[in-house]
């Protein structure tokens, strides 16, 4: 994205996006240490982009570096059915109002141990927070557009920052992450590529499973309104290609070094899909390059990842801000 040409500021969603760079310099942390949290057991909820990149970033670094809680990553309706007791639950819903959250706060109410992480609190609050033990907000101000983006780094951050702060860990430097995240948004995109996004009737992401690639793998339906697969780990040349087409795409986030030269022989020679990578490193493949972060780079890698959807959506013609189906609150709740 540039800053500089007119064609992205017309769309709330590319505002939205660029405005994360500041919502990351403007963090404050000091209202998450009023949480009391328990030492060990620890469910992360909410629905779609709620859950996705903030519940599974933080349960992939905590594995990485040991904390002490475990972290449990799950719908609100599915966690309904577990036994929870042992659990401090963390509820993230944007409006309040996700009727899944609704549910399994209430349930909670007897057995406590419930947060909300809402853009509202207080006496407007919706019946999420209201439910909770303790409810924080969201300082990123509204969204207009219906994907979510500058919330769910928001959100992110503060399970990252909270769980450093609980751990003793390193604070986060929230000047250098904001201008990573900046270097993302605004990384040139191969213009080859986009073309072939543009014309692919499927999407592939291949990564983690740290919520960057499944993240996107739902921005892909919001922002192109094209088919899209999340393929976990090394799923990417464990059987799927017998279904891949040479007209599709896929963006390979941080791929691993040991696994470049399958990608490449299985995928783009096998079948002929075009391949590209997003890293902090340079790789064998086309790559967006992005700085080293460490262990903050899969915020880098999720802004990088909005920058190529929305070159390709441009590239479709197509109005980011009203696809024709989906809603900004999926399920929302209703007392009638």
């Amino acid at each position: 994205m540039n800053r500089q040409e007119k064609t992205y500021g017309v769309f709330a969603l590319t505002r939205e996006m660029l405005e994360t760079v500041n919502v990351v310099k403007a963090f404050q942390a000091d209202s998450l240490r009023q949480i009391a949290l328990p030492e060990k057991h620890v469910l992360l909820t909410g629905e779609g982009s709620s859950r996705i990149f903030p519940g599974k970033h933080l349960a992939a670094l905590a594995a990485a570096k040991a904390y002490p809680q475990s972290f449990l990553v799950q719908g609100a309706l599915e966690a309904c059915e577990y036994d929870l007791r042992d659990y401090h639950v963390v509820i993230a819903s944007n409006s309040g109002r996700t009727a899944e959250g609704v549910t399994l706060a209430r349930q909670l109410r007897e057995t406590g141990g419930c947060s909300a992480v809402t853009a509202v609190v207080g006496d407007t609050a919706g019946p999420i927070a209201t439910a909770a033990d303790y409810a924080v907000g969201l300082q990123c101000g509204a969204e207009e557009a219906v994907a979510a983006t500058k919330s769910v780094i928001e959100q992110a951050l503060m399970y990252d920052v909270l769980f450093r702060h609980v751990n003793g860990r390193q604070e986060i430097a929230y000047a250098a992450l904001a201008e990573g995240i900046e270097a993302a948004l605004t990384a040139n995109v191969d213009t080859q590529f986009v073309e072939r996004m543009a014309a692919a009737p499927t999407i592939y992401f291949s990564g983690r499973n740290n919520g960057v690639a499944e993240e996107l793998t739902l921005k892909t339906n919001e922002i192109t309104r094209k088919k899209s697969d999340f393929l976990e780990g090394t799923y990417a040349v464990h059987g799927i290609e017998e279904v891949m087409q040479s007209d599709e795409v896929l963006i390979a986030i941080d791929p691993y070094p040991e696994q470049e030269e399958k990608l490449r022989r299985v995928l783009a020679e096998g079948v002929g899909l075009s391949i590209v990578a997003v890293s902090h490193r340079d790789t064998s493949f086309p790559t967006v390059k992005l700085p080293d972060l460490g262990v903050l780079n899969p915020y880098l890698q999720l802004a990088a990842g909005w920058n190529i959807l929305v070159e390709a959506g441009l590239k479709l013609g197509i109005d980011l801000d009203k696809p024709q189906r989906a809603r900004k609150v999926g399920n929302e709740y209703s007392a009638n």
